[in-house]
């Protein structure tokens, strides 16, 4: 009975131990994994339910958890690979071939040797299933290699309107480098909120961060409400005795756009009402929701999105410089506690954390020579191109504000990309294309002329002058 009585012990324990590690967000799960998570999907290993749902889930859940996520940038792509197309009965055989209706089928996790760039698991020549006849009706196309469709300038299977043949052909004739090579600027929403005055009351300011300072650190005041009620100084701030700010930090706040908009100390540190020293991301998201919500799809916030310990340096697979702190990643990692300070944002905070030869090339490359000149005030505002310049590109929102994407994984996805969002503000798509082609110049952060010339638009051109009835 004691033998009995002990296994029964000993087998509580073990299915204890595995329960905690199956259902428990805990690194100890990561013995189960069949095989290295790709790039992409490395930070959020841990946490296997928010892929697989519960570990009694079927397949098809796989799905839904890539749309989760994903879902979002496929709405906002002009995509000439709908789901339509592949649902077509017509297209029945073509989809026997490729069933790009499931993500999974071109994206497999935990298969390392089978996984290149972009988390792709098909062979590189994958568009010969249904475009074989390419040669014949492209005589340009008639000699290259299937595994070169998705170089950069050429084609891509989600949202290729950076290389439609219209958008090649209107271009084609654009200088290196345009006359008004100027950033849109950050604008604010089209309408103002009237701001709530300063008050003792812990509350009075959390009503008011709400109204008044959504985007105050993303962007600048509104003018509306800077003109409507003065700046906060620093002797209004109304945070409790005990909590003083060295005077540096207090001054930075007073000069900030926090303070432009009225939002006192109340409004970050007490939003319900019972203080707290440190900001989460989730009190910053209360007022830049949309900023919010691009950090957490990105490798910075992704972690967080999901529950697991914030995401830190050394949990980084690319190079991070040797003394990078090592504290979890925020909002406050790039945008200091009380100055929220967008240059400092901009570049040094990148360049405190990455240690890969593109970042590191940035000091010496025309790019930023540009923001330098632009911070002297020697160029005009919007000349300088920083590290946010390229990696959190200013998107239009529907309201037609304009705001920078906090997601810096997003224009990389592919490279190509980033032409429409941010090259294409400052150079010709010719140029463009040629730069993020050379990958010796994406490692010196482009601080020389592009070395190879994608044929792309000379394609185009070429086949915009053939008479469309002759054309097979």
């Amino acid at each position: 009975m004691k033998a009995l009585a002990s296994w029964a012990v000993l087998s509580a324990l073990a299915l204890g131990g595995l329960a905690f590690v199956l259902f428990g967000k805990t690194n100890a799960r990561q013995v189960f994994l069949p095989g290295k998570t790709s790039d992409g999907h490395y930070q959020i290993e841990s946490a296997c339910e928010s892929c697989h749902g519960d570990p009694f889930a079927p397949a098809s859940s796989l799905q839904s958890a890539c749309e989760r996520c994903h879902g979002h940038e496929l709405e906002a792509a002009h995509d000439s690979h709908p789901l339509a197309k592949f649902s077509d009965p017509r297209n029945a055989q073509r989809t026997k071939q490729l069933d790009a209706r499931r993500c999974v089928t071109c994206h497999r996790e935990h298969w390392p040797e089978g996984t290149s760039s972009m988390g792709l698991t098909l062979p590189a020549d994958y568009c010969h299933q249904c475009h074989s006849d390419v040669g014949r009706v492209r005589k340009s196309h008639a000699n290259l290699d299937f595994s070169s469709c998705a170089s950069t300038g050429c084609h891509r299977f989600h949202d290729n309107r950076a290389t439609y043949e219209d958008a090649l052909v209107a271009h084609a004739g654009e200088p290196d480098l345009l006359a008004n090579a100027v950033l849109p600027a950050i604008t604010a929403s089209a309408t103002t909120p009237t701001p709530v005055p300063s008050s003792d009351a812990p509350s009075s300011d959390a009503a008011a961060s709400d109204a008044a300072a959504s985007d105050a650190a993303a962007s600048e005041p509104r003018a509306s409400v800077a003109t409507a009620l003065p700046p906060l100084s620093a002797a209004e701030r109304d945070a409790p005795l005990g909590h003083a700010l060295p005077d540096a930090e207090l001054e930075a706040w007073a000069a900030s756009a926090h303070a432009r908009a009225r939002v006192n100390c109340n409004g970050c540190h007490a939003p319900s009402g019972a203080w707290t020293n440190s900001v989460s991301f989730e009190a910053c998201g209360a007022c830049h929701a949309s900023e919010k919500a691009g950090w957490m799809s990105g490798r910075h916030g992704m972690r967080a999105g999901l529950g697991l310990p914030a995401m830190t340096t050394e949990l980084s697979r690319t190079p991070m410089q040797p003394g990078a702190p090592h504290e979890a990643l925020s909002c406050n990692s790039c945008h200091s506690a009380h100055g929220f300070d967008r240059q400092t944002a901009a570049v040094r905070a990148c360049q405190g954390c990455h240690g890969d030869a593109h970042s590191q090339a940035y000091a010496g490359s025309p790019h930023a020579r540009a923001w330098a000149a632009e911070q002297n005030g020697s160029a005009p505002a919007g000349s300088g191109v920083s590290c946010a310049t390229c990696h959190l590109p200013r998107v239009h929102t529907e309201d037609g504000r304009a705001r920078a994407q906090h997601n810096q994984n997003d224009n990389l996805r592919p490279r190509d990309k980033m032409i429409r969002s941010v090259c294409e503000n400052c150079h010709g798509l010719r140029f463009s294309i040629d730069a993020l082609a050379d990958p010796r110049l994406v490692e010196n952060n482009f601080s020389a002329p592009p070395h190879a010339h994608i044929p792309s638009i000379d394609w185009a051109l070429a086949r915009a002058q053939t008479p469309r009835s002759t054309r097979p």
